[in-house]
């Protein structure tokens, strides 16, 4: 039997501002946000253009959005109102959604700012690169220019900064949490701090300002250990320790020369985990969590997991291991208390909670190592390519608390999806390096999508690299082996002598098949 949303509606016991003043939430007093997540279907053209008076924007064509609109039981309860979307951010994970919002039927205009080039070259969006997202007033006035009827804030900055917050005071319907909800993936010591309260499975901690303390306390536990910048690290504050002596220069590196600024001026300092990683989403309304499909990603720089953490190298969707009985589970002891906590909290949750989970060798039970509150990337451009609902109505339910009545339909078949980074990352790495024959590259199949995550042009109108991660090459198939034959037959076309990709993504999914075959 499939797990379905999980509601804490009835349960929940949200008092007011006065009684926040001794829980969690003493730095947090603001009332929560409402948005929306994941859903995907049609086609839009665009321009990358400055916004103004000579905005360009070519709409989306008559669809029959009715025949369309599909869900797994056909319980689905979606209007059939027409939205004007837009997205915040300029990465992978942007383009994908900006894909998916383009495909829904119900969906007339996808813009995204600032977006990137690849994005706009695609025809998936229209591009606004000279708004500026850090200003609230100016994209509250951008969006009531343009009759923007939802907005999609793709990075965890914007967030955590208050965006969120701003739009929905101003009446704008806006996909991610509110900055104080956004706690959970902005400060580690507070999303430790909600597991202890909420009876939370996560691994055992400690959170330090002073060296010396987590320097006794490193010993005291031994390695291999995990240290962790508690702020926002683009993905890059977390290092697993082998040695006492790696663990020590970790804490040096954060809390004596400040590597990563204030979110290092705190570091989480926990017990290292053996097992399985997975990425596990869902979206949730404040009372309800729907569980999206599973995926898994490849965080290592180098084949075989070897080398430093990266941002993800790539990812599949769905990872065998994550069996309905395993994602029941992490609903019913990780998901839904986290929801239920956040609203008793004061601060209801209403976005996508995306969590990662490490399925312990020694249990086969799961615990949360972090939470994020935006979808991942590179998982995002799987799960992207395999939604097949509406993704701008079933955004736009999450944020009206009405996620109890939406079931998503997905592709049966299995997506991937394999990083090109510039040569040097996540280290120092040369920007502005020439990438030739991508639109080639896509034209391999039907099934295959190429993501722009860092791309820029240059006055010869090529495609440059303009960041350490910089194309997503995604494809779908019967399994993994046909998708990952697709993404690596997409990517011998790319011409990028700069750059480099991992040639074994999906092998746990691989390992997983033959083991389950035997």
């Amino acid at each position: 039997m499939a797990c379905a949303a999980s509601s804490v509606k009835g349960s929940l016991n949200v008092g007011g501002a006065k009684a926040f003043s001794n829980n969690l939430f003493r730095d947090y007093l603001k009332s929560s946000v409402s948005y929306p997540v994941s859903e995907i279907s049609s086609p839009i053209r665009a321009q990358h253009v400055a916004y103004g008076s000579n905005l360009i924007v070519r709409g989306s064509k008559s669809r029959d959005f009715s025949s369309k609109l599909a869900s797994t039981n056909g319980s689905s309860k979606i209007s059939e109102e027409r939205v004007t979307v837009l997205v915040i951010g300029g990465g992978g994970r942007e383009h994908a959604l900006c894909y998916a919002l383009e495909r829904s039927p119900s969906c007339d205009a996808v813009f995204c700012a600032p977006g990137n080039s690849g994005i706009a070259q695609s025809g998936d969006a229209t591009c606004i690169p000279d708004l500026d997202i850090s200003n609230s007033d100016a994209v509250i006035s951008f969006c009531r220019n343009w009759g923007v009827g939802l907005v999609v804030v793709g990075p965890e900055a914007p967030l955590v900064a208050g965006l969120a917050n701003e739009l929905v005071k101003a009446g704008i319907p806006t996909f991610g949490p509110s900055s104080e909800a956004a706690a959970l993936e902005g400060s580690k010591d507070f999303m430790k701090k909600l597991c202890d309260k909420y009876h939370i499975p996560t691994a055992k901690y400690q959170s330090f300002t002073d060296p010396s303390d987590a320097k006794k306390y490193v010993e005291e536990q031994g390695a291999p250990i995990v240290v962790k910048a508690d702020g926002l690290a683009a993905g890059k504050g977390v290092v697993v320790a082998m040695t006492l002596e790696k663990a020590f220069e970790a804490i040096d590196s954060m809390l004596v020369e400040g590597s990563f600024g204030s979110a290092g001026s705190r570091v989480i300092v926990e017990e290292y985990l053996e097992g399985e990683e997975v990425s596990f989403f869902a979206l949730v309304d404040g009372e309800t969590a729907l569980p999206l499909e599973s995926a898994q990603d490849h965080k290592r720089v180098g084949d075989g997991d070897v080398g430093p953490n990266t941002g993800g190298m790539g990812a599949y969707s769905p990872a065998p291991i994550v069996t309905e009985k395993l994602k029941c589970k992490v609903m019913e002891s990780i998901i839904v208390p986290t929801v239920k906590g956040m609203a008793t909290e004061g601060c209801k949750f209403v976005g996508v909670l995306y969590a990662g989970i490490m399925i312990e060798k020694k249990s086969g039970l799961p615990k949360l190592i972090e939470y994020n509150v935006r979808f991942g990337d590179p998982e995002c451009q799987v799960l992207m390519m395999r939604l097949q609902s509406d993704l701008a109505q079933v955004l736009l339910a999450a944020c009206r608390g009405e996620l109890g009545s939406v079931s998503l339909t997905w592709s049966p078949e299995l997506a991937t999806v394999v990083v090109m980074a510039s040569e040097g990352y996540p280290g120092v790495y040369k920007k502005g390096t020439v990438i030739k024959n991508i639109d080639e590259a896509e034209q391999v199949s039907p099934a295959v999508k190429i993501f722009h995550a860092g791309t820029a042009l240059d006055r010869d109108g090529n495609f440059v690299a303009a960041g350490g991660r910089v194309l997503g090459v995604t494809a779908k198939g019967k399994d993994i082996e046909e998708a990952r034959a697709k993404a690596y037959d997409a990517l011998d076309v790319v011409d990028w002598p700069e750059g480099f990709f991992r040639h074994d993504i999906g092998w746990r999914a691989q390992k997983y098949r033959r083991m389950v075959a035997h």
